[in-house]
């Protein structure tokens, strides 16, 4: 008994551990041989073992627990397994061709990737052609999405860099490594920085910049008005200020009319005081200056003929003085002359909105003559009343805040700008930033060319000293030290450069997509690259937009460059590089050599005579339109029949015409009418006068005429003879200075 209980414990371990090797097994830990191997020798030491029932017990049992089912993932105790201990390689071969054998794991996991492949070879069926389909180009992408609003941050003096970073919605982490980065040094979220390190911070995280400025603790002074006169050109606008000052500007202007944003300061005899006055020009092309001009004005003089009445240009002066939110005195001019007719003005306007005093409103009208000098009083009078109104003061401490009006590039003392101060005291040394330029003011002169150590709200001023020519209409801010200006500017000019480029991405595009959209539709545009060059900037800028105004169907105008100054070799060889002509707007050119005689180099004076030369040029340049044209008709009179000499039907059919209109010419397409109906189109086989071949018959003449393939012709048929012709575009110029071309 004790023999049969130790052998049966025996037992228990060896089936224990038995079972520890299967899962092993199945878990790929031990291998197939060694599996075997163990239970050969646990088989064999129970055989020898003194107990014959317990090795009769197990012997049956290790018999139904064979290790080779294992490779194939079974285990069934009633079936004998076969293991194969000593195999050479011929068996193994053998088993490895034998379809019907059962698969090792790792080949049937070999055969799933396989069938499982992403690049498996497919059967080729040759039995059916290839389809034939027409090619169908993919759908264009069309641009859905625009370029984002850039955001519009509001930044003052002392804002603490929390407040900034709730403004733009910017990290503090991000603010704080591109202040170190441009040499500021904040130690806290709560310390405060200057309206210049905000608007650098704000350029640098791509936004735009809105600066408010306090007058808390400062002194409110009143200020003189800045007064703008306004309307349509050669209505008397320059002779109005001439009478006020006592000066003949208008006299001396190239053409008679002003293309310049002048400045004055007039002082007015009969109360003492100055008032400022800006001179817009009065020309279509100057639309942009004029609304510059409302912008930075407290009031709009509305100067209207008595003769002409109310102009386009003076439609578009009231639409500006709306949009700034200006008030408007009325200003009818020219009542000296016989044609006058101040009544129809008033009714003019009133029928335009303009709520007059006659009538009611609160707009002031004066009659005035610039020549007689007559009405001035009164209109000083108006200017002073509406100033009193408008209560008009500004702060004098702090750093000035001034608007440039005009700016240009002298060629003994450079870049000039002339500027009018809106608030604070703009002194000589101050170094300003305007626009993208910035630099130390060297001097300030007056606008009668006085120099002057500092200027006053509503004080017209010429400044230089600048290190390049600012654009007409930038602000000028004074930034101290000079380091800090000359970053600020570097900042604008990385920004002005990112949003040209992009604009003219966007432009580049919108002008290949309607290139692709008239190619379709069979349209041929030309492009004219012209340089622009002028003597101030708001009139390069101005010209500019005139030019442009002259796109056409046909032509358009691509403005390569537009600057300041006199023309140089270099703007010479740029022209000659991008075949482009160069427009000299008040300015010289230097002496042109003969390796760039090709380069068409226009100089004007007068805004009109440049778009009139300029639209001559386009017209030129335009492939113009074909299409075909009736260049004469002929009415048949007789038919004569030539016969084949086969049979009838070869036979051809003569018609003996008579040209009623025109002429008929043998190369020409031949149209036949009978009772207005179009019955043949087709070309002209023999054309004979007189039994003679000709190639055109004139009006009166009688002719024979063939028709190509047509024979059925009747008396009284219209042939009319078809010409293809190319037909340009036309330079139309309006009374009011209003240009285009019309294809």
């Amino acid at each position: 008994l004790a023999c049969h209980s130790e052998a049966y414990l025996h037992l228990l371990e060896c089936e224990a551990y038995l079972r520890g090797i299967q899962a092993s097994f199945k878990r790929g830990l031990v291998l197939l041989r060694v599996a075997a191997s163990t239970e050969s020798q646990i088989s064999s030491t129970f055989l020898n073992s003194t107990s014959e029932s317990v090795a009769f017990s197990f012997a049956r049992y290790i018999n139904g627990f064979g290790f080779s089912s294992l490779s194939n993932g079974e285990s069934s105790p009633n079936l004998t397994s076969i293991r194969y201990f000593h195999a050479s390689r011929e068996t193994l071969a053998r088993r490895k061709d034998d379809p019907d054998r059962p698969l090792s794991h790792r080949e049937s996991k070999k055969q799933a990737v396989k069938t499982k492949a992403k690049f498996s070879k497919r059967d080729k069926k040759t039995d059916k052609p290839p389809a034939e389909a027409p090619y169908v180009p993919p759908p264009r992408l069309e641009k859905t999405e625009k370029r984002m609003a850039e955001k519009t941050a509001e930044v003052f003096d002392g804002m603490t860099l929390l407040e900034f970073s709730k403004r733009t919605g910017e990290s503090l982490a991000v603010l704080q490594s591109i202040l170190v980065d441009v040499g500021e040094n904040v130690s806290s979220e709560f310390d405060a920085i200057s309206i210049d390190v905000a608007e650098l911070l704000a350029m640098e995280i791509g936004n735009n910049v809105k600066r408010e400025h306090t007058t808390e603790g400062l002194q409110i002074l009143p200020r003189p008005p800045v007064v703008t006169v306004m309307g349509h050109v050669d209505h008397g606008k320059t002779s109005l200020l001439d009478a006020l000052r006592n000066t003949s500007v208008a006299a001396r202007e190239a053409g008679g009319i002003t293309q310049h944003v002048g400045a004055f300061v007039v002082g007015m005899p009969e109360s003492g005081t100055s008032i400022t006055f800006l001179d817009t020009p009065g020309h279509a092309a100057f639309s942009e200056m004029r609304a510059r001009g409302a912008a930075v004005t407290d009031i709009v003089v509305l100067v209207v003929a008595a003769d002409d009445g109310v102009m386009p240009q003076t439609l578009e002066a009231i639409a500006h003085a709306r949009s700034a939110n200006v008030p408007i005195v009325v200003a009818i001019n020219k009542c000296d002359k016989p044609g006058a007719n101040p009544e129809r003005v008033k009714n003019q306007l009133a029928a335009e909105g303009i709520e007059l005093e006659d009538i009611g409103g609160n707009v002031q009208v004066v009659e005035v003559s610039a020549v007689k000098s007559t009405g001035l009083d009164k209109l000083e009078e108006a200017l002073l009343l509406q100033a009193v109104d408008m209560d008009l003061m500004a702060r004098v401490d702090g750093p000035a805040q001034a608007y440039v009006v005009e700016a240009r590039l002298d060629k003994g003392r450079g870049p000039l700008a002339t500027v009018i101060v809106k608030a604070g005291t703009l002194e000589s040394g101050h170094r300003v930033v305007i626009g993208c330029q910035w630099g130390k003011l060297r001097a300030i002169r007056d606008m009668v060319g006085k120099p002057t150590e500092r200027a006053t709200p509503a004080m017209p001023v010429e400044i230089e000293g600048l290190k390049g020519v600012p654009m007409a209409g930038d602000d000028v801010i004074v930034v101290e030290p000079e380091k800090r200006a000359k970053m600020l500017s570097e900042g604008r000019t990385r920004k002005y450069e990112r949003d040209r480029l992009l604009k003219a991405e966007e432009d580049r595009i919108a002008e290949l997509e309607k290139r692709e959209a008239e190619s379709e539709e069979g349209v041929f545009r030309v492009e004219l690259p012209i340089i622009v060059k002028s003597d101030v900037q708001g009139t390069a800028e101005a010209v500019a937009d005139a030019l442009r105004t002259l796109n056409s169907p046909q032509v358009f105008v691509n403005i390569v460059q537009s600057g300041v100054g006199a023309i140089f070799q270099s703007d010479l060889a740029r022209a000659q590089t991008c075949n482009a002509c160069i427009v000299a707007f008040n300015v010289k050119c230097c002496k042109i050599s003969s390796a760039y005689a090709r380069v068409k180099v226009f100089h004007h004076r007068v805004i009109y005579h440049l778009l009139e030369d300029i639209g001559n040029l386009m017209v030129e340049k335009a492939p113009g339109v074909s299409e075909l044209e009736v260049a004469g008709e002929a009415e048949v009179l007789s038919i004569f029949k030539v016969l084949g000499k086969r049979r009838e039907e070869d036979g051809v059919s003569i018609a003996g015409c008579k040209v009623m209109d025109g002429r008929v010419f043998r190369s020409g397409l031949m149209r036949l009418l009978r009772s207005g109906e179009v019955l043949f189109e087709g070309s002209c086989a023999s054309l004979k006068r007189e039994k003679q071949d000709v190639e055109q018959v004139g009006k009166g003449n009688e002719c024979g005429l063939v028709m190509g393939d047509w024979n059925d012709f009747r008396v009284g048929d219209v042939i009319q003879c078809l010409e293809r012709v190319v037909r340009k575009p036309k330079f139309i110029s309006s009374e009011s200075g209003a240009v285009r071309i019309e294809c």
